[in-house]
């Protein structure tokens, strides 16, 4: 059963590329715990404008799997969106076919590419086109004993096998690896059935995919904002943990929020990945915005009441929003899912966003973005072709 948000509330979870730091989500949202205020929601007054279903949150645990949980999340919603019951679709499912082909790819490059749990927001619609989907009650990814996702054993054995692999100590190498790889993978998150009964009807991933969610792939765009590529082409992400190389359309900044504006408008949400690193974006209390002063020019006074109401924010242009990717100052950290369109006591807007951390925060999973952070932050966005804006979709040619 799906529920509708709640009228009062980051390529789902952290984009992490080595594996070492799989396990880092937990000292991430600890330390934006820090980024916090107690007196902030008193402060803020939130009224919806638009409201869109969602299903409900989830808690990636200890795993960098945040664009497979917000990815999945966004697919439920197009079920919702096409009159369909929604399933929860199985997100570790996504990440378990991302790590077959992540390690196949790794070998081809000499381990000369990104490795770890990170992941882009079309690694889903990638994976859903070439293996299927899987209801979450089929394949839950626990096959190890505990009760969230918890991803570090398993992934320092991953690397290690990989690492052998790339050393190529015969030479040559034999097709066992990946047989090797792959049960390592199965053994921790399970092994992947054949066929399944859901709901009293035997299907296969791939018919479980075309039958149930009923999605088509290439009615799905990715997209992002940058100065040094072509407006209206496509061009690499250039982030590390774009480990398959896919290609994004790239649009002019106040492009990136018309779009996402004339999605909510028509129904349809948005699929996010930002960076989540800045200390204007509070977990704790739910909202994320872009102050006028840099950290270190701030009073003590200014930054203890960073989140006490809203605040003037900085203007964003094309250069300064370049100008933070290029001094990785916006990394890939993390993907959400937008729902829906809000505005406090003054009348900014704000986008409403379903996190994968739990419902811990002070609106329950759900946070509150401005369209300046959003300007400013965004990795890459994805939404349905037909959700584009007339304009823009004839100058993409799609």
């Amino acid at each position: 059963m799906y529920k509708l948000p709640i009228k009062s509330l980051f390529i789902a979870s952290v984009f992490l590329s080595g594996v070492n730091t799989i396990s880092a989500q937990d000292g991430l949202v600890n330390s934006l715990k820090v980024n916090a205020s107690e007196k902030s929601k008193e402060s803020f007054k939130f009224t919806d404008v638009i409201n869109l279903a969602n299903t409900s949150i989830k808690n990636q645990g200890s795993s960098g799997t945040c664009w497979s949980y917000c990815t999945n999340s966004y697919l439920e919603s197009e079920m919702i969106r096409l009159g369909k019951q929604p399933v929860e679709l199985a997100q570790i499912y996504s990440a378990r076919n991302v790590y077959i082909e992540k390690g196949k790819n790794y070998v081809r490059m000499h381990g000369a590419v990104a490795l770890g749990d990170g992941g882009a927001l079309h690694d889903v619609i990638n994976m859903y086109s070439k293996y299927g989907a899987l209801p979450q009650e089929v394949y839950t990814g626990l096959n190890y004993g505990t009760s969230k996702n918890k991803f570090a054993e398993m992934g320092a054995l991953m690397e290690g096998l990989l690492a052998a692999a790339v050393k190529n100590p015969n030479g040559e190498l034999t097709p066992n690896w990946e047989k090797a790889y792959t049960a390592v993978i199965d053994s921790y998150l399970g092994a992947v059935p054949e066929t399944f009964n859901f709901k009293g009807k035997n299907y296969t991933p791939q018919t479980f995919a075309k039958e149930v969610v009923g999605i088509n792939p290439s009615d799905y765009i990715e997209m992002s904002s940058f100065t040094d590529s072509p407006y209206y082409t496509k061009s690499m992400l250039m982030v590390p943990d774009n480990w398959s190389f896919d290609q994004i359309y790239n649009v002019k900044l106040n492009d990136m929020t018309n779009i996402i504006d004339n999605a909510l408008k028509n129904g349809y949400t948005v699929a996010w990945a930002s960076d989540v690193s800045e200390k204007s974006f509070s977990w704790k209390n739910g909202v994320a915005y872009v102050p006028t002063k840099k950290m270190e020019d701030m009073t003590a006074e200014e930054k203890e009441n960073m989140f006490n109401g809203p605040k003037a924010e900085l203007e964003i242009t094309p250069e300064l929003r370049q100008k933070a990717f290029d001094n990785y100052q916006t990394t890939d950290d993390h993907a959400m899912h937008i729902v829906g369109l809000a505005k406090d006591q003054t009348g900014k807007e704000y986008y409403v966003v379903k996190n994968s951390w739990g419902t811990t925060n002070d609106y329950k999973g759900y946070l509150y973005v401005t369209k300046n952070y959003v300007k400013y932050k965004t990795t890459a966005f994805m939404v349905n072709k037909a959700a584009i804006p007339a304009d823009i979709a004839k100058k993409l040619g799609v």
